[in-house]
């Protein structure tokens, strides 16, 4: 059994400790929340006795692994008192909004011999594990120009009902918060990402005093195989999240996954190994007036559990979540911001 201390109960928070109670092998000891009316909510959901302080959660010594599933800007500290105060941790993405961070969680994970967790659960859509294994496989030959295409909506009360949402120094930009998983699907599928070869042009177009940055942007850069590779993104989509999707040009095949959050095969051509029969993804994570990305926390939660009783492996660890920030960080410290 591996028993669960969570920080953080806002929507994201209440998705983890649903699946942590539904899994048979895994425990819901403790929650916090500097907010207590959504702390005391779920305490009374799950019938857990009242936590008053975040040193008091990480204290206990029955929880062997803490989900952090605070504002972006807050999961390095909360990360690095729980591996400090000998716990796993679960990391919500991003796993940090710099890579300097995320390097002194990696030091302290191994001075205190604790696992970090970091939560991608579009690695987990079916599309892209048909797509991983094309590429495990070598069925795909070179690869010649990987494009991704991320056009989504935000909208004003998307900002004004947050109190850390487009805040810089809480949020990090749109790119950390709403689009890191499409940056991590490449380097997932597709290997490292040349940082010396990223350029790009970026402009707030429609949320001018909601965001302290920017919410489309344009870069291309290259991989360290050689192929060259595309990203676009906006959350200026009308009315509603239009487009999340992959392509990939290559040597024995274009492949392209889409929809709204990589969990469609919306077209393949190969030279003889297409498959359509691929399993339905789960439906998008939706919170109300917008859907985030695809609602697999069933899996990381699995998936944690079982390599935490050494069943199995884990699916996103610290040195990949921390290549993806230092990707992001590339990103915005080389683009040009447009006016």
């Amino acid at each position: 059994m591996i028993r669960f201390g969570l920080v953080g109960c806002g929507s994201i928070g209440e998705r983890h400790a649903k699946h942590i109670a539904d899994n048979p092998e895994a425990e819901l000891v403790s929650v916090y929340d500097i907010k207590p009316a959504r702390k005391n909510a779920l305490e009374k959901k799950y019938n857990l006795s009242p936590t008053l302080s975040l040193a008091e959660l990480v204290n206990q010594k029955e929880i062997d692994i803490i989900s952090v599933c605070t504002p972006n800007g807050n999961h390095f500290s909360t990360a690095l008192l729980a591996l400090e105060a000998g716990k796993h941790v679960l990391i919500e993405k991003p796993m940090t909004i710099n890579k300097l961070d995320a390097e002194r969680l990696i030091y302290s994970s191994l001075k205190n011999n604790k696992q970090i967790f970091v939560v991608k659960q579009n690695r987990f859509n079916p599309p892209v594990q048909y797509l991983k294994n094309m590429m495990q496989q070598q069925r795909l030959g070179k690869i010649y120009f990987v494009v991704v295409d991320c056009f989504w909506n935000r909208n004003k009360e998307y900002y004004l009902n947050s109190d850390w949402k487009g805040k810089r120094n809480e949020d990090g930009g749109t790119l950390f918060t709403q689009f890191s998983h499409f940056i991590d699907i490449p380097y997932y599928l597709f290997g490292d990402i040349d940082l010396e070869s990223i350029s790009g042009v970026i402009k707030n177009v429609c949320h001018e005093g909601l965001i302290e940055f920017e919410d489309t942007g344009a870069f291309t850069f290259k991989f360290v195989s050689g192929a060259l590779g595309s990203f676009n993104y906006t959350t200026a989509s009308y009315k509603q999240n239009m487009e999340g999707s992959i392509t990939v040009f290559a040597e024995h095949a274009t492949i392209k996954i889409g929809g709204q959050y990589l969990n469609t095969l919306e077209y393949q051509k190969t030279n003889g190994f297409d498959n359509f029969e691929i399993i339905d993804s789960n439906p998008a994570n939706d919170y109300g007036f917008y859907q985030g990305s695809m609602s697999n926390h069933d899996k990381i939660i699995a998936n944690v559990v079982d390599a935490l009783l050494g069943k199995g492996q884990i699916m996103t660890n610290a040195v990949e979540g921390m290549k993806v920030v230092e990707i992001i960080e590339r990103m915005y410290s080389t683009a040009k911001v447009i006016s």
